[in-house]
């Protein structure tokens, strides 16, 4: 069953007063599904786009693109009587401190239980297309979610993504706890709440990281280097993920080619006439700071621990 068949009606809550009794809803039952939606792939400073919340008969889908003010449903994630159950929560609950400063309790993470379990596979598609017989749109995995009006697909997707929750969460307990497991997973649920987000700082040397840095010559290290940071800079002030900026795979070739005109950067694959008119003159410029920079110093690899 895919999920365009599946009859799922979620409320897209995207009024104070929607978010009010969506609210004293949740607040009533001893568990929620939750999930949320980021645009990761699209800007540079990401943000949640849209947070879901199931519970048995009914699945809400929070805007907070529409919505000022989410506070209310701190009280749902601190309240300790209330179980909230993510798949993979490590991301979103890094992402809601973040973005909202909302503190958790009392969490149950289904991919942590299926690893626990020894679950051949423990991504939320496999899982729910084995053990419900419902496929997930995959297209939609890579959605633009900050874009408006949301897509009545979207929507689907989206609620999808907590709709099975709690009914997993039940076939999970009833199994970790046949298996005198479920200690474990409480032990390593109770870390999730301590999660705090990383803000990300460019590193101007996190070049080394892309795939055939080190292959090349010192000259073509220093040129990467620039436009490593070359890249960062543009993507931050047209707040765009740096790969869309320019790739990693044409970086590594303008590194190896050193092109000195237009006409030069024209002949490097990768390299498109919509990125030499947005770029063009930056990339050369970055170019040639890098003939002109001192090799980078190449960060020390790390040892291989001796056998005893």
């Amino acid at each position: 069953m895919t999920a365009q068949n599946l009859t799922i009606n979620p409320i897209l809550v995207d009024t104070p007063d929607e978010l009010a009794r969506t609210v004293a809803r949740l607040q009533a039952e001893p568990a929620v599904a939750v999930d949320t939606e980021s645009n990761s792939f699209y800007v540079y400073h990401e943000q949640v786009c849209l947070i879901q919340f199931s519970i048995p008969g009914q699945d809400f889908l929070v805007d907070p693109l529409a919505l000022s003010d989410l506070s209310p449903l701190g009280p749902i994630f601190a309240d300790p009587a209330i179980e909230k159950v993510f798949h993979a929560a490590e991301y979103d609950v890094m992402c809601l401190k973040r973005d909202f400063g909302f503190r958790f309790t009392n969490l149950f993470d289904t991919m942590i239980a299926a690893r626990i379990l020894g679950w051949p596979r423990y991504g939320l598609g496999s899982i729910l297309e084995e053990r419900f017989g419902v496929r997930q749109n995959k297209r939609l995995q890579r959605a633009d979610w900050g874009q408006r009006p949301l897509s009545p697909e979207q929507l689907r997707y989206a609620a999808l993504d907590t709709h099975y929750l709690l009914p997993l969460r039940d076939l999970m307990r009833a199994e970790l706890r046949a298996r005198r497991r479920e200690a474990e997973a409480k032990e390593a649920f109770a870390s999730l709440p301590a999660l705090e987000w990383n803000k990300h700082e460019f590193d101007p040397n996190g070049f080394w990281s892309i795939k055939g840095a080190r292959d090349l010559s010192l000259s073509g290290q220093a040129v990467l280097r620039e436009l490593y940071i070359y890249r960062d800079k543009q993507a931050r002030a047209r707040n765009l993920p740096p790969f869309k900026v320019l790739s990693n795979a044409a970086m590594i070739r303008l590194s190896e080619r050193r092109p000195t005109t237009i006409n030069g950067l024209r002949r490097v694959k990768g390299i498109s006439q919509v990125v030499i008119k947005r770029y063009g003159r930056g990339l050369l410029d970055a170019i040639r700071r890098g003939r002109n920079a001192p090799p980078p110093q190449p960060p020390a690899r790390p040892r291989r621990p001796q056998n005893a």
